[in-house]
């Protein structure tokens, strides 16, 4: 890996706090405030509240993994960025969980908020990240937390972030910080890891093993997301329809109008954008692309 420019403490004080994230609060403007549509719409305030408890959730597994992972690491070089990852995700925590409080979820209501909307798919799927985590297995735990977990957060953020551009910029703005965060995270696992498959190639099967795996509980979180979101979807499809009426927005995404599309097509385009780019980047580090079991796509 080397001890490069790109994956230093101070690329990341120059692209990070000292760049995207200069003048924020939270991640967003000082003072900014969720969008009266959420906050006066029962429906898409209990789904944002969900919503919101399963970025916590992510976020929290992303937390434990690359912690733990700066004590695994082979090298000096991986270990600082690991470092910057690691306050890149507590910071991430923090964001989402203010955004709780923002959404009129009591401080001392949050950890029974969390365990009542948790989805139970997405919890294994962070087990079977973390299990490897704690077995201090860096090769498994980098591929299942900067490639696996990264990059289905990046394109998550990336259609939550398309979606509600102009229906609730405030949400919006602390996506597109936590976007370029993934980016950079994404880039250290295809960069460090390629080098290491090539010299553990036996390690190949049992990652490829854990890719398939928590593909499977991505999708299943998927299916439950969209099948409990589908009314908060349409008012916020007819929300950002009517915003578009007066010239602003786009929305198409992946080849999907997002303001138009059945909730079934919205659920399809983000698993198989999030699959292809799995495939995209396990290949370029040596991994086979395994193909999960598909749940049922929402009806």
């Amino acid at each position: 890996m080397g001890n490069g420019f790109q994956f230093s403490i101070q690329q990341w004080l120059e692209s990070c706090p000292q760049g995207y994230l200069e003048g924020t609060e939270y991640g967003h403007e000082p003072g900014a405030k969720e969008a009266p549509l959420v906050l006066g719409n029962e429906v898409m305030l209990e789904d944002a509240i969900r919503t919101t408890v399963q970025l916590v959730v992510g976020e929290r597994c992303a937390l434990a993994a690359s912690s733990a992972l700066v004590n695994a690491a082979p090298d000096e070089a991986s270990q600082r960025f690991l470092a910057t990852q690691t306050l890149d995700e507590a910071r991430h925590v923090e964001i989402f969980t203010h955004r709780l409080y923002a959404l009129g979820v009591a401080r001392d209501d949050l950890q029974s908020t969390i365990d009542r909307y948790a989805n139970p798919n997405l919890v294994k799927f962070a087990e079977v990240l973390l299990e490897k985590v704690d077995r201090k297995d860096f090769v498994a735990g980098v591929v299942g937390q900067n490639i696996v977990l990264e990059g289905m957060a990046f394109t998550v953020f990336e259609m939550l972030a398309a979606v509600h551009s102009q229906i609730n910029p405030t949400f919006a703005q602390i996506l597109f910080g936590t976007i370029a965060d993934e980016r950079r995270h994404v880039g250290f696992g295809e960069n460090r890891i390629g080098a290491l498959i090539r010299q553990y190639p036996e390690r190949k099967s049992e990652i490829e093993a854990m890719q398939k795996e928590m593909s499977y509980y991505m999708l299943a979180t998927f299916a439950d997301a969209f099948a409990q979101s589908s009314q908060a979807i349409l008012v916020g499809q007819a929300a950002n329809r009517e915003a578009a009426a007066g010239g602003g927005g786009d929305s198409a995404w992946h080849g999907t109008d997002l303001y138009q599309a059945p909730v079934a097509e919205l659920e399809a385009v983000l698993g198989d954008t999030v699959l292809r780019e799995f495939k995209v980047r396990l290949g370029r580090i040596g991994i086979d692309y395994q193909s999960p079991e598909r749940p049922g796509l929402a009806a």
